[in-house]
């Protein structure tokens, strides 16, 4: 018995060192699995955010691409990424705003500071964020025409990620 134990120690070693070079060998570390990419988006669930239009499933169902992006006054890495939505906006790139579980005070001075990129914007307690996954904000999905899912972005857009990830599904989605 003494003599299995000794071993024991090499063979819990020599697994555990498997299993983190499988796990840093993975495509994208930094990406989270969506199982709604290829899928119709989920319905839109939010209530009227101040005096800014809304938004609803037909939206999202139109024709061309568009951006759906979960953000809080609150959220620091959501104040990184405005400039850039500001800038996707400028050029033409239909963006909802979805305001996740925000005070409207605080949402309606966050846009009045930074600008706002959003065609429509809805408010969201957190249903609508259940219903799509979202794991916190800021969280961006590209919509195609059809109202399908071609990219959830989980994080921050940085000028990096928006020339890698995101243009790239916006001219998946305008296929």
């Amino acid at each position: 018995m003494a003599k299995v134990l000794m071993f024991l120690p090499p063979v819990l070693f020599a697994g555990l060192a498997a299993l983190f070079i499988v796990g840093m060998n993975r495509e994208d570390p930094d990406s989270l699995p969506s199982a709604l990419a290829g899928k119709q988006a989920p319905a839109v669930q939010v209530t009227a955010l101040a005096e800014f239009p809304g938004f609803t499933d037909a939206d999202l169902r139109k024709p061309g691409v568009k951006l759906v992006n979960f953000w809080a006054s609150w959220c620091a890495p959501c104040r990184a990424e405005h400039p850039l939505l500001e800038q996707l906006a400028s050029e033409g790139i239909t963006i909802y705003g979805v305001n996740y579980k925000d005070r409207p005070d605080d949402a309606k001075g966050f846009l009045a500071e930074l600008g706002n990129p959003f065609a429509a914007i809805g408010a969201d307690q957190g249903r609508m964020a259940l219903d799509w996954g979202v794991y916190g904000v800021p969280e961006t999905y590209v919509i195609n025409g059809d109202g399908q899912i071609v990219l959830r972005f989980a994080g921050p857009i940085s000028a990096a990620e928006l020339e890698r990830s995101i243009r790239p599904a916006i001219a998946e989605a305008s296929q």
